[in-house]
């Protein structure tokens, strides 16, 4: 049997929420499919020391502020996922889970999502399945060869384990550096990065990088000179424990091997670096294997937007996936806005 909704929201995480909440207020009929058996998202897998880079007061969804955790002033993990476990109940948004989607179809005036619990059937769908579930890997010569341990940013949760062994942390962004700081301590750690770390300034933190999001945002759909956005400040924020283990001469980054050996890495002079671990904080590409059968990439693989909404499919939106998809759209505080805008265009769609 064939279910139907008005609006499929596919992905249970923050933006699917963000929508949700939106299409809730518009009177919108929708469900949620999510993967997840349970809420929180991809918070709920995270590394076990991660801490949001803002105070809880900005890192709120739209209509409901992130209470503050006792004694953090940076949430951790955990925390964010309480706080979204309580308001998707707060706001009673219909979230089906465990759902996995499958495919998504046109079908004359609908769109059919398949799924592991049978079809749905909706005037538009919101893709919101963000990047967490796919990891990039490099093309490193030798990769496949490592005798040792590989993991990537997904799949490390602590240094459980880990003390006394040799390893190296590949990443010069935020996750490669928090994660050799949860390392820097207990381990040979051998920090690799692509150029130089450039640290933010230590007294800034997630609303000003959202702060300079939303003004290049806004300088580039008024054809003003590019500002740089967050890239112009810097790549790495400096939260506690990465100042911490900066300051004390722990995070000395190494320039980037140039091939991977049974036991270890080597730089293009000959020097060598032995390894147990190779941890790969080497970022994410956008989930979308779902809207392959919509066949809406281009000829580089890119799904062409105007906002959130795809150009080919304009009953398709894309939510969450980063600046791509709206100015800091990947975070708590930053979804908001481009998500009460894709209510708004499915809403006109509807009429």
């Amino acid at each position: 049997m064939t279910l139907t909704a008005q609006v499929v929201v596919i992905g249970g995480g923050q933006a699917g929420l963000a929508a949700g909440y939106h299409l809730r207020r518009l009177g919108i009929e929708f469900v949620i499919l999510d993967a997840q058996a349970a809420p929180g998202g991809a918070w709920q897998h995270i590394w076990e020391s991660l801490h949001l880079f803002s105070p809880a007061a900005y890192s709120s969804l739209p209509g409901r502020f992130m209470p503050p955790q006792p004694g953090q002033i940076y949430p951790d993990a955990q925390h964010v996922v309480e706080y979204l476990t309580d308001y998707e109940k707060r706001y009673a948004l219909p979230v089906e889970r465990p759902v996995r989607v499958l495919g998504v179809h046109r079908d004359g005036l609908f769109l059919r999502v398949e799924t592991d619990a049978g079809p749905w059937q909706a005037r538009a769908v919101i893709s919101t399945t963000g990047t967490w579930w796919r990891p990039f890997l490099p093309a490193v010569p030798g990769r496949e060869a490592f005798e040792g341990h590989q993991l990537h940013t997904v799949t490390y949760r602590s240094p459980d384990g880990l003390h006394g062994r040799k390893i190296v942390v590949v990443g010069g962004g935020n996750s490669g550096a928090q994660i050799a700081a949860d390392l820097a301590y207990d381990t040979q750690l051998t920090w690799v990065t692509q150029r130089p770390p450039r640290f933010l300034a230590d007294d800034i933190d997630g609303r000003a990088l959202f702060d300079a999001a939303t003004a290049r945002r806004r300088a580039l759909d008024s054809g003003r000179p590019d500002t740089g956005g967050v890239a112009s400040l810097g790549d790495i924020v400096a939260v506690p424990p990465v100042r911490e283990a900066r300051d004390r001469g722990l995070l000395k980054a190494s320039p980037m091997f140039s091939r991977v050996l049974p036991g270890g890495v080597e730089w293009t002079d000959g020097t060598r670096a032995e390894a147990d671990t190779i941890i790969w904080c080497t970022g994410f590409r956008p989930a979308l294997s779902h809207l392959t059968p919509l066949q809406l990439r281009g000829r580089r693989g890119h799904i062409a937007v105007d906002g959130t909404r795809t150009v080919d499919e304009p009953r398709l939106h894309l939510l969450g996936y980063g600046d791509w998809t709206g100015p800091a759209s990947a975070t708590l505080i930053g979804v908001g806005r481009p998500a009460r805008d894709t209510a708004r265009q499915i809403a006109e769609l509807l009429e």
